[in-house]
């Protein structure tokens, strides 16, 4: 096992005008030699507001007395762990978009599994946009420009065409040279179909009801999550505590932290985004480093990137 280390940087180089952000977003934006552009949305992005509007209201109905049982909030509680943890936080960033530390190929592949569980794009369209958002944080070429204000960093943004969407074949060619990352990328909604009918299966054996236990292990986790994540885009741009001049508006924030298993120590990522532990000063509680630890004490886990002070 091996432990690299980052020497402290300086903070991260950004354009220091909007305009300066949006030209060299413009040339990564363009296709690469022998790829077809990304063709942009329509003006408004229908198919995904129809589903976050069907998605939530499923998620009203989840709460209804006749759906309540201690299964259903064990098996949400778990999801949660798995999507939200396992999936999105150690999977899709912190292994993926950053390479803070590496594990074996099937074990990566498990965790890109639990991210697209999540039903937050695929692999390569989660990591190519992330890595667009570190390259251009709080410009006018991010997507998710916090200075637009809470809702747009929150979720308004997904609601309109994505010009970043144009730069993900350059940003995330590393995974698109994995068939299974490129099938991931494609079907990630699918995965939802086996889950449902193990779900309702354990609901029906159990006598809990499938229904409930289906709609308390998807809709409504799927909006826990969403929103919990998002919180990192948008209350982590807003408010807390700032350790280090990373060049944008990250934050440290010990509430959305706690939610995320540690994501919320925003304002160090942003200025050690390769580090895999997030939560860097004494107090700062980060189970997603936890987890790597274990990983790295089980053999797991290996090249993992600290940041120390220069």
């Amino acid at each position: 096992m091996t432990t690299s280390v980052i020497t402290a940087p300086s903070p991260p180089s950004r354009p220091a005008a909007s305009h300066e952000a949006l030209k060299l977003a413009a040339l990564l934006h363009q296709p690469r030699k022998g790829h077809m552009a990304v063709q942009p949305d329509q003006a408004k992005r229908w198919g995904t507001i129809g589903f976050m509007i069907t998605i939530h209201i499923l998620s009203i109905v989840a709460l209804l007395p006749q759906f309540w049982s201690w299964q259903a909030v064990s098996a949400l509680t778990i999801l949660y762990w798995v999507t939200a943890c396992l999936g999105v936080t150690i999977g899709y960033h912190r292994l993926l978009s950053h390479r803070s530390f590496r594990v074996p190929t099937w074990l990566e592949r498990f965790f890109a599994t639990c991210g697209a569980l999540s039903c937050q794009h695929g692999p390569i369209d989660w990591v190519g946009l992330h890595r667009h958002h570190h390259k251009f944080s709080d410009t006018d070429a991010d997507h998710h420009n916090s200075h637009r204000g809470f809702w747009w960093s929150h979720m308004g943004w997904m609601f309109q065409p994505i010009p970043a969407m144009q730069a993900v074949p350059r940003l995330s060619g590393d995974l698109v040279s994995d068939p299974y990352y490129r099938w991931l990328n494609t079907n990630f909604l699918l995965l939802q179909l086996p889950l449902g009918l193990l779900l309702f299966w354990i609901g029906s054996a159990t006598g809990v009801g499938g229904w409930a236990m289906v709609l308390w292990g998807i809709p409504l986790r799927l909006v826990l999550v969403y929103h919990v994540t998002w919180l990192v885009n948008s209350a982590t741009h807003c408010w807390g505590t700032v350790a280090y001049d990373s060049g944008d508006a990250s934050r440290n924030n010990k509430w959305v932290a706690a939610l995320t298993f540690g994501e919320g120590w925003h304002n160090n990522h942003h200025a050690f985004p390769h580090s895999a532990r997030h939560g860097l000063q004494p107090g700062q509680i980060d189970l997603t480093w936890q987890h790597i630890r274990l990983m790295r004490a089980l053999g797991l886990a290996s090249q993992i990137r600290l940041p120390v002070a220069s």
